[in-house]
Protein backbone atom coordinates (compact mmCIF):
# COMPACT_ATOMS: atom_id res chain seq x y z
CA UNK A 1 0.00 0.00 0.00
CA UNK A 2 1.10 3.77 -0.91
CA UNK A 3 -0.50 7.12 -0.96
CA UNK A 4 0.18 9.45 -4.15
CA UNK A 5 -0.13 13.16 -3.77
CA UNK A 6 -1.16 15.59 -7.22
CA UNK A 7 1.37 17.80 -5.94
CA UNK A 8 4.20 15.33 -6.51
CA UNK A 9 3.24 12.80 -9.35
CA UNK A 10 6.22 11.17 -9.32
CA UNK A 11 6.85 10.51 -5.79
CA UNK A 12 4.68 7.12 -3.60
CA UNK A 13 4.87 7.38 0.02
CA UNK A 14 5.33 4.46 2.16
CA UNK A 15 5.47 5.69 5.20
CA UNK A 16 2.04 7.60 6.44
CA UNK A 17 4.09 9.79 8.52
CA UNK A 18 5.90 10.80 5.51
CA UNK A 19 2.38 11.68 3.98
CA UNK A 20 1.37 13.72 7.43
CA UNK A 21 4.52 15.64 7.26
CA UNK A 22 3.86 16.48 3.90
CA UNK A 23 0.68 17.64 4.06
CA UNK A 24 1.53 19.92 7.06
CA UNK A 25 4.26 21.19 4.98
CA UNK A 26 2.03 21.61 1.82
CA UNK A 27 -0.76 23.31 3.80
CA UNK A 28 2.34 26.17 5.08
CA UNK A 29 3.73 26.93 1.87
CA UNK A 30 0.53 27.40 0.44
CA UNK A 31 -1.38 29.55 3.47
CA UNK A 32 1.96 30.32 5.82
CA UNK A 33 2.73 29.26 8.38
CA UNK A 34 0.48 31.28 11.09
CA UNK A 35 -2.61 29.13 10.64
CA UNK A 36 -3.93 30.96 6.96
CA UNK A 37 -6.23 29.49 5.08
CA UNK A 38 -6.96 29.01 1.29
CA UNK A 39 -9.30 27.32 -0.65
CA UNK A 40 -6.80 24.97 -3.27
CA UNK A 41 -7.59 21.46 -1.92
CA UNK A 42 -4.39 18.79 -1.00
CA UNK A 43 -4.89 15.98 -3.33
CA UNK A 44 -4.09 12.63 -1.62
CA UNK A 45 -4.95 9.11 -3.21
CA UNK A 46 -4.45 6.12 -1.01
CA UNK A 47 -4.13 2.61 -2.80
CA UNK A 48 -4.59 -0.46 -0.45
CA UNK A 49 -6.46 -3.96 -0.54
CA UNK A 50 -7.96 -2.66 2.94
CA UNK A 51 -9.29 0.30 1.97
CA UNK A 52 -12.58 0.76 -0.12
CA UNK A 53 -13.50 3.12 -3.64
CA UNK A 54 -14.36 6.05 -1.99
CA UNK A 55 -13.69 10.13 -2.67
CA UNK A 56 -14.09 12.05 0.62
CA UNK A 57 -12.96 15.69 0.87
CA UNK A 58 -12.19 16.78 4.55
CA UNK A 59 -13.29 20.50 4.99
CA UNK A 60 -12.27 23.04 7.91
CA UNK A 61 -14.42 23.30 11.08
CA UNK A 62 -16.04 26.80 11.22
CA UNK A 63 -13.88 29.67 12.77
CA UNK A 64 -15.63 32.19 14.74
CA UNK A 65 -12.81 34.13 16.10
CA UNK A 66 -9.90 34.98 13.74
CA UNK A 67 -6.29 33.77 15.11
CA UNK A 68 -2.98 34.31 13.73
CA UNK A 69 -2.78 35.53 9.97
CA UNK A 70 -6.10 34.98 9.48
CA UNK A 71 -8.89 37.47 8.31
CA UNK A 72 -11.10 39.38 10.33
CA UNK A 73 -14.20 37.82 7.93
CA UNK A 74 -12.69 34.35 8.33
CA UNK A 75 -16.17 32.74 9.22
CA UNK A 76 -17.47 34.23 6.40
CA UNK A 77 -14.58 32.72 3.58
CA UNK A 78 -14.81 28.97 5.33
CA UNK A 79 -18.91 29.30 5.19
CA UNK A 80 -18.26 30.22 1.13
CA UNK A 81 -15.59 27.92 0.70
CA UNK A 82 -17.78 24.77 2.04
CA UNK A 83 -20.92 25.33 0.68
CA UNK A 84 -18.74 25.50 -3.00
CA UNK A 85 -18.60 21.77 -2.16
CA UNK A 86 -21.83 20.74 -0.38
CA UNK A 87 -23.71 22.41 -3.01
CA UNK A 88 -23.29 19.86 -5.51
CA UNK A 89 -26.12 17.58 -6.36
CA UNK A 90 -23.75 14.43 -6.74
CA UNK A 91 -22.38 14.90 -3.20
CA UNK A 92 -23.14 13.19 0.21
CA UNK A 93 -22.75 15.31 2.89
CA UNK A 94 -21.16 14.11 6.16
CA UNK A 95 -22.27 16.27 8.85
CA UNK A 96 -19.77 15.61 11.87
CA UNK A 97 -21.24 16.88 15.39
CA UNK A 98 -19.49 16.09 18.75
CA UNK A 99 -21.45 14.20 21.00
CA UNK A 100 -21.15 16.43 24.16
CA UNK A 101 -22.43 19.55 22.23
CA UNK A 102 -25.89 20.70 21.44
CA UNK A 103 -27.67 18.37 18.20
CA UNK A 104 -29.72 22.17 18.11
CA UNK A 105 -26.86 24.41 17.67
CA UNK A 106 -24.63 22.22 15.02
CA UNK A 107 -23.09 24.50 12.38
CA UNK A 108 -22.66 21.57 10.16
CA UNK A 109 -26.49 20.26 10.23
CA UNK A 110 -27.27 23.51 9.82
CA UNK A 111 -25.36 24.52 6.77
CA UNK A 112 -26.47 21.13 4.99
CA UNK A 113 -29.89 22.16 6.04
CA UNK A 114 -29.46 24.97 3.35
CA UNK A 115 -28.56 23.40 0.85
CA UNK A 116 -30.51 19.47 1.21
CA UNK A 117 -33.33 20.94 3.07
CA UNK A 118 -35.32 17.38 2.78
CA UNK A 119 -32.02 15.21 3.73
CA UNK A 120 -31.64 13.48 0.76
CA UNK A 121 -27.71 13.74 1.08
CA UNK A 122 -27.06 14.04 4.29
CA UNK A 123 -25.56 11.48 6.92
CA UNK A 124 -24.74 12.52 10.35
CA UNK A 125 -21.91 11.62 11.82
CA UNK A 126 -21.33 12.07 15.97
CA UNK A 127 -18.11 11.88 17.18
CA UNK A 128 -16.86 11.94 21.06
CA UNK A 129 -19.39 9.65 22.70
CA UNK A 130 -16.77 9.11 25.16
CA UNK A 131 -16.67 12.39 26.36
CA UNK A 132 -20.05 13.10 27.30
CA UNK A 133 -21.08 13.45 30.96
CA UNK A 134 -21.70 10.60 33.13
CA UNK A 135 -25.69 10.15 33.09
CA UNK A 136 -26.01 11.21 29.62
CA UNK A 137 -26.22 9.32 25.86
CA UNK A 138 -27.22 10.25 22.68
CA UNK A 139 -29.54 7.12 22.26
CA UNK A 140 -32.08 9.41 20.76
CA UNK A 141 -30.13 11.22 17.94
CA UNK A 142 -28.41 7.56 17.19
CA UNK A 143 -31.96 5.96 16.89
CA UNK A 144 -32.93 9.42 14.70
CA UNK A 145 -35.79 10.41 16.71
CA UNK A 146 -34.60 13.83 17.86
CA UNK A 147 -33.72 15.36 14.83
CA UNK A 148 -34.44 13.10 11.93
CA UNK A 149 -32.41 12.48 8.67
CA UNK A 150 -33.11 10.27 5.71
CA UNK A 151 -30.08 8.47 5.91
CA UNK A 152 -29.71 8.47 9.76
CA UNK A 153 -27.14 8.94 11.64
CA UNK A 154 -23.87 6.99 12.88
CA UNK A 155 -22.00 7.07 15.84
CA UNK A 156 -17.71 6.73 16.27
CA UNK A 157 -15.19 7.70 18.60
CA UNK A 158 -11.80 8.31 16.99
CA UNK A 159 -8.22 8.42 18.75
CA UNK A 160 -8.25 11.40 21.52
CA UNK A 161 -4.49 13.98 21.63
CA UNK A 162 -3.70 11.64 23.93
CA UNK A 163 -3.61 8.29 21.67
CA UNK A 164 -2.38 10.48 18.74
CA UNK A 165 1.05 11.81 20.80
CA UNK A 166 1.87 8.22 21.92
CA UNK A 167 0.96 7.09 18.19
CA UNK A 168 -1.88 4.26 19.19
CA UNK A 169 -2.15 2.05 16.51
CA UNK A 170 -5.19 2.47 14.09
CA UNK A 171 -6.03 -1.33 14.64
CA UNK A 172 -6.08 -0.88 18.61
CA UNK A 173 -7.96 2.21 18.05
CA UNK A 174 -10.61 0.53 15.99
CA UNK A 175 -10.63 -2.56 18.91
CA UNK A 176 -11.27 0.06 21.61
CA UNK A 177 -14.28 1.48 19.57
CA UNK A 178 -15.41 -1.35 19.18
CA UNK A 179 -15.25 -2.41 22.84
CA UNK A 180 -16.87 0.96 24.02
CA UNK A 181 -20.46 0.32 22.08
CA UNK A 182 -20.44 -3.36 23.36
CA UNK A 183 -20.14 -2.32 26.90
CA UNK A 184 -22.15 0.97 26.92
CA UNK A 185 -26.05 0.10 27.88
CA UNK A 186 -27.11 2.36 25.94
CA UNK A 187 -25.46 1.22 22.42
CA UNK A 188 -24.72 -2.32 23.08
CA UNK A 189 -28.58 -2.86 20.94
CA UNK A 190 -26.81 -1.22 18.42
CA UNK A 191 -23.55 -1.71 18.17
CA UNK A 192 -23.63 -3.48 14.99
CA UNK A 193 -24.63 -0.40 13.47
CA UNK A 194 -22.09 1.97 15.26
CA UNK A 195 -17.97 2.29 14.81
CA UNK A 196 -15.91 3.35 11.80
CA UNK A 197 -16.05 0.29 9.85
CA UNK A 198 -19.25 0.41 9.87
CA UNK A 199 -19.33 4.12 8.49
CA UNK A 200 -16.66 3.20 5.61
CA UNK A 201 -19.21 0.81 4.26
CA UNK A 202 -22.74 2.79 4.63
CA UNK A 203 -20.48 5.43 3.00
CA UNK A 204 -19.07 3.24 0.11
CA UNK A 205 -22.74 1.78 -0.07
CA UNK A 206 -24.77 4.99 0.05
CA UNK A 207 -22.39 6.69 -2.88
CA UNK A 208 -22.59 4.02 -4.98
CA UNK A 209 -26.43 4.05 -4.46
CA UNK A 210 -26.39 7.91 -5.19
CA UNK A 211 -24.37 7.01 -8.55
CA UNK A 212 -26.44 5.16 -9.71
CA UNK A 213 -29.04 7.50 -9.21
CA UNK A 214 -27.52 10.55 -10.35
CA UNK A 215 -26.11 8.72 -13.28
CA UNK A 216 -28.86 8.84 -16.43
CA UNK A 217 -29.24 12.24 -15.94
CA UNK A 218 -25.83 12.56 -15.89
CA UNK A 219 -25.15 10.54 -19.42
CA UNK A 220 -27.88 12.75 -20.78
CA UNK A 221 -26.33 15.98 -19.86
CA UNK A 222 -22.63 14.74 -21.15
CA UNK A 223 -24.42 13.35 -24.38
CA UNK A 224 -26.10 16.71 -25.09
CA UNK A 225 -22.58 18.48 -24.32
CA UNK A 226 -20.86 15.99 -26.97
CA UNK A 227 -23.46 16.08 -29.62
CA UNK A 228 -23.06 20.05 -29.48
CA UNK A 229 -19.17 20.40 -29.68
CA UNK A 230 -19.55 17.82 -32.71
CA UNK A 231 -22.14 19.88 -34.70
CA UNK A 232 -19.30 22.69 -34.04
CA UNK A 233 -16.61 20.65 -34.75
CA UNK A 234 -18.31 19.80 -38.14
CA UNK A 235 -18.74 23.37 -38.63
CA UNK A 236 -15.19 24.74 -38.35
CA UNK A 237 -13.73 21.23 -40.79
CA UNK A 238 -14.42 23.64 -44.06
CA UNK A 239 -13.52 26.80 -42.16
CA UNK A 240 -11.55 28.99 -44.28
CA UNK A 241 -11.00 32.39 -42.52
CA UNK A 242 -10.57 34.43 -45.34
CA UNK A 243 -14.61 33.60 -46.56
CA UNK A 244 -15.79 36.78 -48.02
CA UNK A 245 -19.22 35.28 -47.10
CA UNK A 246 -18.34 34.41 -43.47
CA UNK A 247 -17.03 38.00 -43.09
CA UNK A 248 -20.55 39.60 -44.61
CA UNK A 249 -22.49 37.27 -42.48
CA UNK A 250 -21.22 38.20 -39.39
CA UNK A 251 -21.25 41.97 -39.96
CA UNK A 252 -24.80 41.41 -40.49
CA UNK A 253 -25.36 39.75 -37.58
CA UNK A 254 -23.63 42.51 -35.61
CA UNK A 255 -25.79 45.24 -37.36
CA UNK A 256 -28.79 43.48 -36.89
CA UNK A 257 -28.28 43.21 -32.92
CA UNK A 258 -27.69 46.62 -32.69
CA UNK A 259 -30.79 47.36 -34.42
CA UNK A 260 -32.35 44.89 -31.75
CA UNK A 261 -30.66 46.80 -28.70
CA UNK A 262 -31.98 50.08 -30.24
CA UNK A 263 -35.29 49.24 -30.50
CA UNK A 264 -35.57 47.45 -27.16
CA UNK A 265 -33.67 50.20 -24.69
CA UNK A 266 -36.70 52.52 -27.09
CA UNK A 267 -39.24 50.41 -25.40
CA UNK A 268 -37.98 49.44 -22.46
CA UNK A 269 -37.37 45.43 -22.67
CA UNK A 270 -33.58 45.33 -23.11
CA UNK A 271 -31.29 42.84 -21.54
CA UNK A 272 -29.32 44.81 -19.30
CA UNK A 273 -31.91 47.41 -17.38
CA UNK A 274 -30.27 50.17 -15.46
CA UNK A 275 -30.98 50.45 -12.12
CA UNK A 276 -29.03 53.37 -11.24
CA UNK A 277 -30.50 56.14 -13.67
CA UNK A 278 -33.27 56.58 -16.52
CA UNK A 279 -31.62 55.61 -20.00
CA UNK A 280 -33.54 55.60 -23.50
CA UNK A 281 -36.75 55.18 -23.68
CA UNK A 282 -37.42 55.82 -20.18
CA UNK A 283 -35.87 59.68 -20.52
CA UNK A 284 -37.65 60.10 -23.56
CA UNK A 285 -40.77 60.18 -22.11
CA UNK A 286 -39.26 62.16 -19.26
CA UNK A 287 -38.52 64.74 -21.17
CA UNK A 288 -42.40 64.58 -23.70
CA UNK A 289 -44.26 64.37 -20.24
CA UNK A 290 -42.05 66.58 -17.63
CA UNK A 291 -39.38 68.47 -18.91
CA UNK A 292 -41.81 69.94 -21.81
CA UNK A 293 -44.51 70.90 -19.33
CA UNK A 294 -41.57 72.59 -17.61
CA UNK A 295 -40.28 74.96 -20.22
CA UNK A 296 -44.36 75.73 -21.43
CA UNK A 297 -44.79 76.76 -17.36
CA UNK A 298 -41.47 78.52 -17.39
CA UNK A 299 -42.77 80.46 -20.07
CA UNK A 300 -44.60 82.87 -17.92
CA UNK A 301 -45.16 86.10 -19.12
CA UNK A 302 -44.70 89.32 -16.99
CA UNK A 303 -47.95 90.35 -15.99
CA UNK A 304 -46.66 93.85 -15.74
CA UNK A 305 -45.54 94.29 -19.33
CA UNK A 306 -48.95 92.21 -20.64
CA UNK A 307 -51.01 94.43 -19.49
CA UNK A 308 -49.22 97.37 -20.77
CA UNK A 309 -48.55 95.77 -24.12
CA UNK A 310 -52.98 95.03 -24.01
CA UNK A 311 -53.15 98.99 -22.93
CA UNK A 312 -51.15 100.00 -25.67
CA UNK A 313 -52.84 98.03 -28.13
CA UNK A 314 -56.20 99.00 -27.45
CA UNK A 315 -55.11 102.58 -27.63
CA UNK A 316 -53.44 102.13 -31.03
CA UNK A 317 -56.85 100.30 -32.42
CA UNK A 318 -58.43 103.65 -31.19
CA UNK A 319 -56.06 106.09 -32.77
CA UNK A 320 -56.87 109.95 -32.18
CA UNK A 321 -55.35 109.12 -28.30
CA UNK A 322 -57.94 111.59 -26.84
CA UNK A 323 -61.02 109.23 -26.53
CA UNK A 324 -61.57 105.53 -25.64
CA UNK A 325 -63.68 102.99 -27.33
CA UNK A 326 -66.94 101.66 -26.03
CA UNK A 327 -66.52 97.77 -26.66
CA UNK A 328 -63.33 95.77 -26.53
CA UNK A 329 -61.70 95.83 -30.14
CA UNK A 330 -60.85 91.37 -30.79
CA UNK A 331 -57.86 92.98 -33.21
CA UNK A 332 -55.91 93.42 -29.49
CA UNK A 333 -57.18 90.28 -28.31
CA UNK A 334 -55.68 88.25 -31.84
CA UNK A 335 -52.50 90.77 -31.55
CA UNK A 336 -51.89 89.73 -28.07
CA UNK A 337 -52.79 86.05 -28.21
CA UNK A 338 -50.08 85.78 -31.45
CA UNK A 339 -47.39 87.21 -29.74
CA UNK A 340 -47.72 84.97 -26.90
CA UNK A 341 -48.19 81.62 -29.60
CA UNK A 342 -45.01 82.85 -31.67
CA UNK A 343 -42.94 82.48 -27.90
CA UNK A 344 -43.83 78.67 -28.34
CA UNK A 345 -41.33 77.99 -30.88
CA UNK A 346 -38.41 78.33 -28.19
CA UNK A 347 -39.38 75.52 -26.02
CA UNK A 348 -40.81 73.34 -28.76
CA UNK A 349 -37.55 73.22 -30.51
CA UNK A 350 -35.66 72.91 -27.39
CA UNK A 351 -38.06 69.74 -26.71
CA UNK A 352 -36.93 68.37 -30.26
CA UNK A 353 -33.07 69.36 -28.98
CA UNK A 354 -33.56 67.16 -26.20
CA UNK A 355 -35.00 63.94 -27.79
CA UNK A 356 -32.20 64.12 -30.08
CA UNK A 357 -29.67 64.01 -27.70
CA UNK A 358 -30.98 61.13 -26.01
CA UNK A 359 -31.37 59.44 -29.53
CA UNK A 360 -27.12 59.65 -29.88
CA UNK A 361 -26.51 58.61 -26.14
CA UNK A 362 -29.05 55.67 -26.93
CA UNK A 363 -27.18 55.04 -30.29
CA UNK A 364 -23.60 54.93 -28.63
CA UNK A 365 -24.86 53.03 -25.74
CA UNK A 366 -26.12 50.17 -28.17
CA UNK A 367 -22.83 50.46 -29.91
CA UNK A 368 -20.24 49.83 -27.59
CA UNK A 369 -21.19 45.91 -28.16
CA UNK A 370 -18.95 46.93 -31.18
CA UNK A 371 -15.89 47.35 -29.06
CA UNK A 372 -13.46 44.66 -30.82
CA UNK A 373 -14.25 46.48 -34.61
CA UNK A 374 -13.67 50.49 -34.26
CA UNK A 375 -14.45 51.27 -37.47
CA UNK A 376 -17.49 49.26 -38.10
CA UNK A 377 -18.47 51.42 -34.35
CA UNK A 378 -17.13 54.76 -35.86
CA UNK A 379 -19.10 53.81 -39.32
CA UNK A 380 -22.66 52.82 -37.60
CA UNK A 381 -22.75 55.52 -35.37
CA UNK A 382 -21.82 58.00 -38.46
CA UNK A 383 -24.71 56.56 -40.58
CA UNK A 384 -27.63 56.30 -37.52
CA UNK A 385 -26.43 59.97 -36.46
CA UNK A 386 -26.28 61.54 -39.46
CA UNK A 387 -29.92 59.80 -40.38
CA UNK A 388 -31.19 61.55 -36.95
CA UNK A 389 -29.82 64.76 -38.01
CA UNK A 390 -31.85 64.30 -41.37
CA UNK A 391 -35.17 63.62 -39.00
CA UNK A 392 -34.13 66.53 -37.02
CA UNK A 393 -34.49 69.15 -39.58
CA UNK A 394 -37.92 68.07 -41.11
CA UNK A 395 -39.62 67.39 -37.26
CA UNK A 396 -38.43 71.24 -36.44
CA UNK A 397 -40.25 72.09 -39.78
CA UNK A 398 -43.01 69.99 -38.91
CA UNK A 399 -43.56 71.75 -35.51
CA UNK A 400 -43.25 74.93 -37.09
CA UNK A 401 -45.37 74.85 -39.25
CA UNK A 402 -47.96 73.32 -36.01
CA UNK A 403 -47.31 77.28 -34.81
CA UNK A 404 -47.26 78.91 -37.65
CA UNK A 405 -51.09 76.92 -38.01
CA UNK A 406 -52.14 78.15 -34.83
CA UNK A 407 -51.04 81.49 -35.42
CA UNK A 408 -53.08 81.69 -39.00
CA UNK A 409 -56.40 81.03 -37.17
CA UNK A 410 -57.85 82.32 -33.70
CA UNK A 411 -60.67 79.81 -33.30
CA UNK A 412 -62.96 81.69 -30.62
CA UNK A 413 -65.74 79.53 -31.25
CA UNK A 414 -63.50 76.33 -29.12
CA UNK A 415 -65.17 74.96 -27.32
CA UNK A 416 -62.98 75.70 -24.34
CA UNK A 417 -62.93 79.16 -25.12
CA UNK A 418 -64.30 81.41 -22.21
CA UNK A 419 -65.76 84.12 -24.76
CA UNK A 420 -66.27 88.12 -24.29
CA UNK A 421 -69.36 87.59 -22.42
CA UNK A 422 -67.67 84.95 -19.98
CA UNK A 423 -64.60 87.50 -19.72
CA UNK A 424 -66.50 89.91 -18.39
CA UNK A 425 -68.41 88.28 -16.23
CA UNK A 426 -65.40 86.95 -14.68
CA UNK A 427 -63.69 91.03 -15.23
CA UNK A 428 -66.68 91.44 -12.70
CA UNK A 429 -66.53 88.80 -10.15
CA UNK A 430 -63.41 89.87 -9.33
CA UNK A 431 -62.96 93.05 -8.64
CA UNK A 432 -66.48 92.29 -6.58
CA UNK A 433 -63.78 90.14 -4.50
CA UNK A 434 -60.69 92.76 -4.77
CA UNK A 435 -63.28 95.77 -3.50
CA UNK A 436 -62.57 96.68 0.50
CA UNK A 437 -65.44 95.77 2.55
CA UNK A 438 -67.63 98.87 4.15
CA UNK A 439 -65.11 101.43 2.10
CA UNK A 440 -66.81 104.75 1.34
CA UNK A 441 -65.41 107.07 -1.29
CA UNK A 442 -63.13 109.94 0.63
CA UNK A 443 -64.23 113.12 0.82
CA UNK A 444 -61.80 115.22 -0.46
CA UNK A 445 -59.72 116.58 2.27
CA UNK A 446 -59.05 120.49 2.89
CA UNK A 447 -55.36 119.79 2.54
CA UNK A 448 -54.55 116.59 0.77
CA UNK A 449 -51.28 115.49 -1.43
CA UNK A 450 -51.31 115.39 -4.59
CA UNK A 451 -48.46 113.75 -7.20
CA UNK A 452 -46.13 116.04 -8.59
CA UNK A 453 -42.65 116.49 -9.25
CA UNK A 454 -40.36 115.19 -6.91
CA UNK A 455 -43.06 113.75 -4.44
CA UNK A 456 -46.26 114.33 -2.50
CA UNK A 457 -46.46 117.94 -1.84
CA UNK A 458 -49.29 119.81 0.18
CA UNK A 459 -51.92 121.76 -1.58
CA UNK A 460 -54.58 123.71 0.11
CA UNK A 461 -57.90 125.43 -1.54
CA UNK A 462 -55.43 128.01 -2.99
CA UNK A 463 -51.83 127.83 -4.93
CA UNK A 464 -48.87 127.15 -2.26
CA UNK A 465 -48.03 130.53 -1.02
CA UNK A 466 -44.54 131.61 -1.75
CA UNK A 467 -43.22 129.60 -4.65
CA UNK A 468 -45.09 130.98 -7.44
CA UNK A 469 -46.11 127.34 -9.02
CA UNK A 470 -49.33 126.40 -9.47
CA UNK A 471 -49.77 122.47 -8.16
CA UNK A 472 -50.18 120.17 -11.20
CA UNK A 473 -53.38 118.27 -11.86
CA UNK A 474 -53.44 115.27 -9.20
CA UNK A 475 -53.26 111.86 -10.50
CA UNK A 476 -55.42 109.45 -9.77
CA UNK A 477 -55.87 105.38 -9.70
CA UNK A 478 -59.18 104.53 -11.38
CA UNK A 479 -61.74 101.56 -11.14
CA UNK A 480 -59.81 98.38 -10.36
CA UNK A 481 -56.23 99.99 -11.69
CA UNK A 482 -53.03 98.29 -10.86
CA UNK A 483 -50.67 100.42 -8.55
CA UNK A 484 -47.83 101.44 -11.15
CA UNK A 485 -44.75 100.07 -10.44
CA UNK A 486 -46.44 97.21 -8.24
CA UNK A 487 -48.67 94.63 -10.35
CA UNK A 488 -50.80 94.83 -7.37
CA UNK A 489 -54.74 95.37 -8.06
CA UNK A 490 -56.19 98.36 -5.71
CA UNK A 491 -59.63 98.65 -5.03
CA UNK A 492 -62.63 100.22 -6.72
CA UNK A 493 -62.63 103.92 -5.56
CA UNK A 494 -60.68 106.60 -7.28
CA UNK A 495 -57.81 107.02 -4.77
CA UNK A 496 -55.09 109.53 -5.57
CA UNK A 497 -52.11 108.11 -6.98
CA UNK A 498 -49.08 107.65 -4.67
CA UNK A 499 -45.56 109.24 -4.82
CA UNK A 500 -42.88 107.68 -6.56
CA UNK A 501 -41.44 106.73 -3.19
CA UNK A 502 -44.41 104.67 -2.58
CA UNK A 503 -44.76 103.48 -5.89
CA UNK A 504 -41.77 101.24 -6.11
CA UNK A 505 -43.19 99.58 -2.70
CA UNK A 506 -44.34 96.17 -2.27
CA UNK A 507 -47.60 97.46 0.20
CA UNK A 508 -48.63 101.75 -0.27
CA UNK A 509 -49.15 102.54 2.91
CA UNK A 510 -52.63 104.86 1.79
CA UNK A 511 -52.50 105.88 5.64
CA UNK A 512 -49.59 108.06 4.93
CA UNK A 513 -49.49 108.84 1.63
CA UNK A 514 -53.04 109.82 1.22
CA UNK A 515 -53.64 112.82 2.87
CA UNK A 516 -51.85 115.71 5.29
CA UNK A 517 -54.22 116.16 7.83
CA UNK A 518 -52.62 113.58 10.31
CA UNK A 519 -49.05 114.79 9.24
CA UNK A 520 -46.83 116.36 12.50
CA UNK A 521 -46.28 120.10 12.05
CA UNK A 522 -42.70 119.95 11.76
CA UNK A 523 -43.45 117.73 8.41
CA UNK A 524 -45.88 120.69 7.22
CA UNK A 525 -42.84 123.09 5.90
CA UNK A 526 -43.98 125.76 3.92
CA UNK A 527 -41.25 124.66 1.55
CA UNK A 528 -42.55 122.89 -0.93
CA UNK A 529 -40.03 120.70 -1.44
CA UNK A 530 -39.89 119.58 2.28
CA UNK A 531 -43.24 118.12 2.06
CA UNK A 532 -42.62 114.95 0.84
CA UNK A 533 -44.27 111.59 1.58
CA UNK A 534 -43.80 110.84 5.14
CA UNK A 535 -43.39 107.29 4.84
CA UNK A 536 -40.06 107.64 2.43
CA UNK A 537 -38.56 111.21 3.46
CA UNK A 538 -36.00 110.34 1.17
CA UNK A 539 -36.92 110.13 -2.48
CA UNK A 540 -35.16 111.25 -5.95
CA UNK A 541 -36.37 112.07 -9.37
CA UNK A 542 -37.78 109.11 -10.98
CA UNK A 543 -36.62 109.27 -14.49
CA UNK A 544 -39.03 105.98 -15.75
CA UNK A 545 -42.12 107.72 -14.02
CA UNK A 546 -43.28 109.55 -17.26
CA UNK A 547 -43.64 106.34 -18.40
CA UNK A 548 -44.54 104.38 -15.31
CA UNK A 549 -47.53 106.81 -15.00
CA UNK A 550 -48.82 106.48 -18.69
CA UNK A 551 -50.07 103.00 -17.55
CA UNK A 552 -52.71 104.75 -15.09
CA UNK A 553 -56.11 104.28 -17.21
CA UNK A 554 -59.36 105.03 -16.74
CA UNK A 555 -62.11 102.86 -15.67
CA UNK A 556 -63.24 101.85 -19.37
CA UNK A 557 -59.99 100.92 -20.36
CA UNK A 558 -59.26 99.07 -17.09
CA UNK A 559 -62.11 97.12 -17.97
CA UNK A 560 -61.09 96.74 -21.36
CA UNK A 561 -57.27 95.22 -20.15
CA UNK A 562 -59.31 92.76 -17.90
CA UNK A 563 -61.81 91.53 -20.49
CA UNK A 564 -58.67 90.92 -22.94
CA UNK A 565 -56.26 89.57 -19.94
CA UNK A 566 -58.97 86.71 -19.21
CA UNK A 567 -59.32 86.31 -22.83
CA UNK A 568 -55.83 85.88 -23.81
CA UNK A 569 -55.47 83.34 -20.59
CA UNK A 570 -58.51 81.05 -21.63
CA UNK A 571 -56.86 81.16 -25.64
CA UNK A 572 -53.61 80.78 -24.96
CA UNK A 573 -53.95 77.82 -22.70
CA UNK A 574 -56.15 76.32 -25.42
CA UNK A 575 -52.48 76.34 -27.31
CA UNK A 576 -51.29 74.74 -24.70
CA UNK A 577 -53.00 71.72 -24.24
CA UNK A 578 -52.97 71.15 -27.86
CA UNK A 579 -49.03 71.65 -28.14
CA UNK A 580 -48.35 69.32 -25.68
CA UNK A 581 -50.26 66.59 -27.31
CA UNK A 582 -49.37 67.77 -30.47
CA UNK A 583 -45.63 67.29 -29.98
CA UNK A 584 -44.61 63.96 -28.45
CA UNK A 585 -46.84 62.37 -31.36
CA UNK A 586 -44.55 64.46 -34.03
CA UNK A 587 -41.68 63.66 -32.33
CA UNK A 588 -42.32 60.14 -32.25
CA UNK A 589 -43.74 59.61 -35.71
CA UNK A 590 -40.93 61.69 -37.55
CA UNK A 591 -38.28 60.81 -35.57
CA UNK A 592 -37.73 57.87 -32.80
CA UNK A 593 -40.46 55.74 -35.13
CA UNK A 594 -38.51 56.09 -38.24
Amino acid sequence: EYAEFLHCKSKKFTDFDEVRQEIEAETDRVTGTNKGISPIPINLRVYSPHVLNLTLIDLPGITKVPVGDQPQDIEYQIKDMILQFISRESSLILAVTPANMDLANSDALKMAKEVDPQGLRTIGVITKLDLMDEGTDARDVLENKLLPLRRGYIGVVNRSQKDIDGKKDIRAALAAERKFFLSHPAYRHMADRMGTPHLQKVLNQQLTNHIRETLPSLRSKLQSQLLSLEKEVEEYKNFRPDDPTRKTKALLQMVQQFGVDFEKRIEGSGDQVDTLELSGGARINRIFHERFPFELVKMEFDEKDLRREISYAIKNIHGRGCRTGLFTPDLAFEAIVKKQVVKLKEPCLKCVDLVIQELINTVRQCTSKLGSYPRLREETERIVTTHIREREGKTKDQILLLIDIELSYINTNHEDFIGFANAQQRNTQTNKKRAIPNQVRPPAPRSSLVAWGRGCRRVGSSPLPGNGISPLKPKAISLGSTLPGTGRRQDRHLLPAPCPGCRGQRTWRRDLCLTSTSLPSSTQSKDPDSNLCPAFPEQTENEDGAQENTFSMDPQLERQVETIRNLVDSYVGIINKSIRDLMPKTIMHLMINN
